[in-house]
């Protein structure tokens, strides 16, 4: 989710489900410990619980910048091993790290001896050709033994070379399965599935052989899909907001980022498809897409885009 679940989509996020657990998008450790840290880790409080995703294979390097994000009050430490892109592999991280187990081990290790909070790790279940559960079995193991004890599992193989990032989430056949029997044959280990899962219904039904569930690019394009997340699955009581009261909470955000110089289109991006499936959303999309507009900075665009949710797009034309 690379240039995706920044803090301005974590907080639309948060509007909407006050429990269910953020992600970072990937950063790599040269990004911290040569980079602006505060560009990189700053986030609000109402965001958490949030998890800081790295990207690196250098303990040492991995081990800094677990303590740094401890240090920025993240309440997790991801290790990114399930990125495919060829940038990332040209840094030797991301997917092309389950090749080597134990150098995941020794970077998980490094992690664990200067943090407290969970350090985790997000992976594919293969690489390449290699379609053997064994291979994903044998990788969780090993990284195990260095002390993690959760999993998100990522159920496509990556395939490293000829297909793009977008590919590798659409062509590798899926697998779940292979996510269910890590968990039958690691009950102690936490097994969290990701990949292909779109509806509630479909978690619920995940949940009934792994621990958790993660959602990726449903959550962005559809955000409010996460809507009666905490009433389903951690017993919360409180209605969940409207797509119109977490459309204020926007607003409100999106006032005091401007006071700050944020560019509102860093913002708006996100919001895209806050009213996905409702009628008129496709003007929403464009009015709050227009550069010209975002940049005068006026939050009227909020008003004009609503304009287009009380007529039909096929009226529109």
């Amino acid at each position: 989710m690379m240039d995706w679940t920044d803090r301005h989509c974590r907080s639309l996020h948060r509007f909407i489900s006050r429990h269910t657990w953020l992600y970072t998008e990937m950063v790599t450790t040269g990004a911290l410990l040569h980079g602006d840290v505060p560009r990189h880790l700053a986030f609000t409080p109402a965001e958490a619980p949030v998890a800081l995703q790295l990207g690196g294979s250098e303990p040492e390097d991995l081990a800094r910048a677990a303590k740094l994000g401890e240090q920025w009050g993240y309440d997790e430490i991801n290790l990114n091993c399930g990125c495919p892109s060829e940038r990332v592999q040209r840094g030797a991280f991301g997917a092309c790290l389950m090749k080597e187990p134990q150098l995941v081990a020794d970077c998980v290790k490094a992690m664990r001896d200067v943090v407290s909070v969970p350090v985790t790790v997000k992976h594919r279940i293969g690489v390449d050709a290699v379609e053997d559960y064994a291979f994903v079995r044998d990788f969780v193991g090993t990284i195990a033994e260095a002390g993690c004890d959760v999993f998100i599992v990522h159920a496509r193989n990556a395939i490293l070379k000829g297909l793009s990032p977008k590919e590798n989430r659409e062509i590798p056949p899926l697998k779940h399965d292979y996510a269910y029997q890590l968990k039958r044959d690691f009950p102690q280990l936490e097994i969290i599935i990701n990949g292909g899962i779109k509806t509630l219904d479909e978690v619920e039904q995940h949940l009934q052989h792994v621990d958790g569930v993660m959602l990726g690019r449903e959550a962005y394009h559809n955000p409010y899909v996460l809507a009666d997340v905490d009433a389903r699955f951690y017993g919360a009581t409180d209605a969940p907001l409207t797509r119109d009261e977490v459309e204020a909470r926007l607003l409100a955000y999106c006032a005091s980022e401007i006071a700050r110089g944020t560019y509102l289109g860093a913002i708006t991006r996100h919001a895209l498809g806050l009213y996905r499936g409702v009628a008129g959303a496709r003007g929403w999309r464009r009015v709050l897409s227009d550069s010209r507009k975002l940049a005068k900075a006026d939050l009227a665009i909020f008003e004009e885009a609503r304009e287009h949710l009380r007529v039909p797009d096929e009226i529109l034309g």
